[in-house]
Parts: structure tokens; C-alpha cells; sequence
């Protein structure tokens, strides 16, 4: 019964997909659509049974504790419809709804598991707990993210189509982990919306009021699954907004708002304790300490203190740039991520070489530069697990690739290439 559950709502999916306005409006063909999905459904199914094979190994225990948990709320929510709506809000700790930047005893941050079981709840009325459905269900819905993303990058990057499907889509670590039961697919779609939404909405000098309704709700599922990324976003959105109304002084407007906001990073506690922004990253940096597992490395050992974390950056970008290294190789998830990361580092390095020239500078990308390289530093700054590390990354590596490919005169790269070929072969 479940295999024929499965194959109908598969079914009834792919049927969705070519059926869903926003997603044909991607200039992708149905067959396309149809193949990433599918892609996207391979690997959250690769994910779960990862999962189960191979999760003490690998330290993958979330996605199934997610999916037990959901499940004993669907029964909750069929036996005590009132315990389940208001569990939710119910704070046992003595500074009741405060905390809002803390990694432990905070009502905020249980908010994040306990948001994501209600959501997964949902979907065991329709799938009747089966979790590979799930699957089905959650890849559908995160798949508008790279949808989204890609009809920016389409339009900041005409005439590149297969370079943007490629990074958009086929980056190994980014649809593994954006693919999976997690939460970093529903983060990465509402950061995608809020970009999708602001990009055409500045560039056709007005907003809707669906446009606006959508901003909010992904700014809301970013506050409840992850935080701090509002901290790290709406910088780089207000550079962004400004570069546009001031288009000849890009340069001046990023350094000026990002200024202005090291400043008000570390000066806000002096207003208020609840701000004190620094004792967060570093009170965020023990809790993971604190954590088991067998991928850890040192962070940098942080003062709350401007210098501190300035001598300390190198060695926070390092961290989530470099690693996981050849050495650091321990299994098949390490070794597929190391993998990557050369492949990634030879892109950057042919972007260094080859980058085409006199390109006009536009604030997209500049957005596209400060938001992910403060997203590296805060994960450099605060996690110590290379898996951790390689999974939280994931979501933003398509907004630093997109523009590395794109901006790649790859027919340079080619003609050398070829060159190289004939010279030996005439050796």
C-alpha cells in the first residue's frame, strides 16, 4: 500500500510541477522541471536512508528524530487538538520568551525543532507517516528556492541559461542537504523569495502587495529556523537597496553600511545587555563545543572584542572555505565533500585568470559577495564539526558559484585547453 501512496503522490507531483505558474515562468521546459525534481526527490531519499544506514557513522541522527517526533504530534494533534496548538507557545524557562540569540535554556531556540516537527506533523495527515512521501512533499515545496534564485541569476545573467541551471542545481552538497528532511531547504527558499522578490520589485521600481506578503512570511520562517541569518541579511539588503538609488556610488555605499554595522555590532551592549551581539557568537561558538562528534576541529578562540574577531577572521573564512581538505577525509559524505571543494576552488581560481573583462559592477552581485562572506565568517566564527560546517555553507554556495561560472570566459579556458591537447599530441 505505502509503494502505491508513493508512486501516486510522485505522480500527482510531477503533474504539479508542470502545472505550477511560478515554476514555468523559469524558461525551464517540463521535461526539465520533471528531471530536477526528480533529482531533488533521489536525494532526499538518499539523505533518509543515510540516515539509517550509516547516521551514527556519519552523525545524521536529525532527520529521523525530526520524523518520530512529528509523528507522536500527528497523534497529539488527533487525540488533544488543544495540547498541540498550544504546546508550541508554552516556555518553561525562567526568562520565559527572552534569549532570543541563545544556544540553550531559550525558548527561541527550542522554537526551530519544535516549528519544524509541527510542520512535518502536517505532513503525516496526508501521507500517513510514511517518511520517503514526506520526501516528495518537502522537495516540491523547497524547489521553488532554486527556482527562484535561477530567474534572478537568468535575468542578472542573460544569455548564461546552462551555466545557472548548473549551479543552481547540480552542486552535490547543496541539493543533498537543501534536499533532505532538514531545515536548511526551508531556509534557503525564504532567503531565495525575499531576493527574488526585492530584485524584480527594484528593478521594476515598485512592490506589490503580494510581493510584500511573501517577503514577510519568509522573513518569519528565517526568524523561527534560523535567526542569526537575519542579523547577516538585512545588511546586505539595505547595501543593496541603497546601491541601486545610489548606482555610481556602489563601492562607497557597501563600505559605508557595512561600517556602520561592525560598529553597531559591537557597540549595541552598551544600550542594551540583551544586544550584546559578539557575546552571542561566542556563547553560540561553546554550545557547539560542547556537542560530540568525530569531524571537530579548533575554532578560533574569540574575545568579545572588535580586534578579537578581526584576527580572527582569516582562520573562521579558512575554516569554512578550505576545509573538509584531502585530510580530512574519514568516509563517503567527507571524501564526496572534500571532492567538491577542489572542484569549487578550480572554478574560483579559472574565475581568477579567466574572468571576463570590463564587466559593469552591479549591486546584485555585490549583495551576492557581503552576504555570503559575512554568512562564512559567522559559521567560521561558531562552528567546530566539519560535517556541520559543510551542511550549514551549503545554502550559500550558489549565490557565490552562480557568478563565478557566469563570469567566466570559458572560451578562453577552452581554447588553452585544447592548445594543451594538440601540443602533446604532436609530442
Amino acid at each position: 500500500m505505502e509503494y502505491l501512496l508513493f508512486g501516486g503522490y510522485l505522480f500527482l507531483f510531477a503533474w504539479l510541477v508542470t502545472k505550477t505558474g511560478f515554476l514555468k515562468k523559469s524558461g525551464l521546459s517540463n521535461p526539465q522541471l520533471l528531471i530536477l525534481l526528480l533529482i531533488k526527490i533521489m536525494a532526499g531519499i538518499l539523505y533518509g536512508w543515510i540516515g539509517i544506514y550509516y547516521g551514527q557513522f556519519a552523525y545524521m541522527y536529525d532527520t529521523w528524530g525530526f520524523h518520530y517526533a512529528g509523528l507522536e504530534e500527528t497523534k497529539l494533534l488527533y487525540s488533544h487538538p488543544a495540547e498541540y496548538f498550544n504546546n508550541l507557545f508554552y516556555s518553561g524557562y525562567e526568562n520565559k520568551y527572552g534569549g532570543f540569540l541563545e544556544s540553550s535554556n531559550s525558548w527561541w531556540n527550542d522554537l526551530k525543532t519544535n516549528m519544524f516537527i509541527k510542520f512535518l506533523s502536517i505532513f503525516n495527515i496526508f501521507s500517513f507517516g510514511n517518511y520517503y512521501i514526506n520526501v516528495i512533499f518537502y522537495s516540491f515545496i523547497t524547489f521553488l528556492g532554486p527556482i527562484a534564485l535561477s530567474r534572478v541569476m537568468n535575468d542578472v545573467f542573460p544569455g548564461k541559461k546552462l551555466e545557472v541551471i548548473l549551479a543552481c542545481f547540480f552542486i552535490p552538497s547543496f541539493v543533498y542537504w537543501t534536499s533532505g528532511i532538514h531545515k536548511d531547504g526551508l531556509v534557503f527558499l525564504a532567503i531565495s523569495l525575499i531576493i527574488y522578490h526585492v530584485y524584480f520589485s527594484l528593478k521594476e521600481k515598485k512592490i506589490s502587495l503580494s510581493a510584500i506578503t511573501v517577503i514577510i512570511i519568509s522573513f518569519i520562517i528565517i526568524l523561527v529556523f534560523r535567526n542569526y541569518i537575519i542579523i547577516i541579511l538585512l545588511p546586505a539588503l539595505a547595501a543593496w537597496y541603497l546601491s541601486v538609488r545610489f548606482s555610481k556610488k556602489i563601492y562607497p555605499v557597501f563600505a559605508a553600511v557595512y561600517t556602520i554595522c561592525i560598529i553597531l555590532f559591537f557597540t549595541l551592549r552598551y544600550i542594551s545587555p540583551s544586544l550584546d551581539f559578539p557575546q552571542a557568537v561566542i556563547n553560540k561558538q561553546n554550545a557547539f563545543r560542547q556537542l560530540q562528534g568525530n569531524s571537530s576541529i579548533r575554532p578560533a578562540d574569540l574575545d568579545p572584542t572588535a580586534l578579537s574577531f578581526f584576527i580572527h577572521s582569516p582562520k573562521a573564512l579558512s575554516a569554512t572555505i578550505l576545509r573538509p581538505h584531502p585530510g580530512d577525509v574519514k568516509h563517503l559524505l567527507s571524501l564526496a565533500a572534500a571532492a567538491e571543494n577542489i572542484v569549487l576552488l578550480f572554478l574560483f581560481i579559472c574565475f581568477l585568470i579567466w574572468r571576463k573583462k570590463n564587466v559593469h559592477a552591479k549591486p546584485f552581485l555585490w549583495f551576492c559577495v557581503f552576504f555570503s562572506f559575512s554568512f562564512l565568517l559567522t559559521i567560521g566564527y561558531t562552528v567546530n564539526f566539519i560535517g556541520a560546517i559543510v551542511r550549514y555553507r551549503s545554502i550559500i554556495i550558489p549565490f557565490l558559484i552562480v557568478p563565478i561560472v557566469c563570469l567566466t570566459d570559458w572560451g578562453r579556458v577552452y581554447k588553452l585547453y585544447f592548445k594543451y591537447i594538440k601540443i602533446n599530441d604532436n609530442a
